[in-house]
């Protein structure tokens, strides 16, 4: 009786867990689109430059898509459907410890995500375009890292894959890393050309990641 009632109270945590860190992802892409259409509004222009410039931005493009489309969905699920752990990624690898970290993550990656992008201002842009590029910040989280969004979001996926361990949430965690490393290299690429020694010399003084 006593192991039943220890097991049934773990599984309560672990969906509790699990409940903050999908949480955490839907609050983090209603406030990320929220905060990119008031600063459309504010700047009175689009900061959406996927669909502009250089053409390699389509396939990071589609990634980030299937990626948040994919976590929100996944989140969704989460918080309506009934919590079973079938999936082998899950069976071998949850454990009250792996889904605390988890929730950690998630709701520091979001945090540091949505902090970064507000901290951006009117600099705020989804994609790179020349002559469409907003000023190097340098101050904030962007002193430590040239990409604290994209950590922030790297790190509340993987939150999101300790939270809740499976072959969805490792999927949608690996599809966001290379949809973030495709997009920093053509981002890189754009700046470097556009704004040329000011963006070379804050590359010097702070590193790519952190």
């Amino acid at each position: 009786m006593k192991h039943g009632t220890t097991t049934s109270g773990l599984e309560a945590v672990w969906l509790m867990v699990e409940i903050i860190s999908a949480l955490s992802v839907l609050a983090y892409i209603t406030l990320f689109l929220i905060l990119t259409l008031r600063t459309a509004h504010a700047s009175g222009r689009s900061v959406w430059l996927f669909g502009k410039g250089v053409k390699q931005q389509v396939l990071p493009a589609f990634l980030f898509r299937i990626s948040f489309v994919g976590a929100a969905v996944y989140s969704i699920v989460v918080l309506l459907a009934d919590r079973e752990a079938t999936d082998p990624i899950q069976a071998a690898f949850e454990g009250p410890v792996s889904n605390l970290i988890g929730s950690v993550l998630a709701i520091a990656g979001s945090s540091l995500a949505f902090y970064s992008q507000v901290h951006m201002g009117r600099s705020w842009r989804i994609g790179a375009v020349a002559g469409e590029l907003g000023r190097i910040v340098q101050t904030g989280p962007f002193a430590f890292s040239r990409n604290p969004v994209f950590v922030g979001q790297v790190l509340l996926f993987a939150g999101l894959l300790l939270a809740s361990p499976n072959f969805v949430t490792l999927s949608l965690l690996l599809v966001l890393i290379v949809a973030v490393h495709l997009q920093v290299l053509i981002e890189e690429r754009v700046l470097n050309e556009d704004l040329g020694d000011e963006y070379r010399i804050y590359c010097r003084k702070v590193r790519r990641w952190i």
